[in-house]
């Protein structure tokens, strides 16, 4: 299995990580995170989803648990700014390099600014995308923020 540009990110910087791949099919209604929830056997608040918004419109990411949703509005309060809305997918995918359901926080193609909730540091790892759907990383949250140089704030819900 090929390394993506996030497992190339992690070794290079040399920060522990366990690889889980899983079967990305998924049942009709149920998004990328739940999927690989359910096919991880995880717990829905350590496995975090990468969302894109736009935010005073600069494209920023948002590391949010599966269990919940992003909320918009914090996520602007977070980054200082007024507005915050989804990202054009289009706009997503050519900004990180991923495709929906398998984007990364980590190893981006343009580094944009990162915040990711708070919860997340409750646990001693977390789960995010690996870069592939069917890939998920799992790292300790500090290593997530630091690699990212995320700021940490209550933006899911």
């Amino acid at each position: 299995m090929a390394a993506t540009p996030a497992v190339r990110a992690l070794e290079r910087a040399r920060v522990a990580h366990t690889l889980h791949p899983y079967d990305p099919g998924h049942p009709a209604g149920q998004g990328h995170g739940e999927a690989a929830v359910a096919a991880l056997g995880a717990d829905p608040r350590q496995v975090l989803k990468t969302l894109v918004a736009r935010v005073d419109g600069v494209l920023t990411v948002a590391v949010v648990p599966v269990s919940g949703t992003l909320d918009l509005k914090a996520l602007a309060t977070a980054t200082g700014c007024r507005k915050a809305a989804m990202a054009d997918p289009a706009d997503a995918e050519r900004a990180t390099g991923y495709v929906l359901g398998g984007i990364s926080p980590l190893g981006q193609r343009r580094a944009l600014p990162t915040v990711v909730d708070e919860s997340a540091l409750g646990f001693a790892t977390v789960l995010v995308s690996a870069g592939r759907r069917g890939l998920q990383v799992e790292l300790a949250p500090a290593d997530l923020v630091r690699l990212t140089r995320a700021r940490t704030a209550p933006i899911g819900r």
